[in-house]
């Protein structure tokens, strides 16, 4: 169990989870503005509710700025090259990439079959 004492699927206010890895809350209210994919649940008065993904966001985004050295901008980048969000610039190379994916599928089913 977490050091709240919560089971490790319950949902954790702003001030908890500020509290467990050591940062004031309003870091985590800038951390939503810089990294699209940490979305809590909000409730009424703007309450803010991490579920368990949320929370191994937070450790993750606090373990990279804090320990690895990684900037805003860095940890941008790795989200979203992590959830295979490109740039537009990049948007060309999606066709040779899914080539390269159809071509090693067609060898495994040559494979498969023979």
């Amino acid at each position: 169990m977490p050091a709240s004492g919560k089971a490790a699927g319950a949902l954790r206010t702003i001030g908890e989870l500020a509290q467990e890895i050591g940062r004031p809350q309003h870091i985590l209210r800038y951390w939503e503005t810089r990294f699209p994919q940490l979305r809590p649940l909000t409730r009424a008065g703007n309450r803010r509710y991490y579920r368990a993904d949320d929370v191994a966001l937070v450790r993750r985004i606090h373990d990279l700025l804090s320990t690895q050295g990684y900037t805003i901008r860095g940890v941008q980048k790795l989200l979203a090259e992590e959830k295979g969000a490109r740039p537009a610039a990049k948007a060309g190379n999606c066709a040779a990439q899914f080539r390269v994916i159809r071509e090693s599928l067609v060898r495994a089913l040559e494979e498969d079959a023979g």
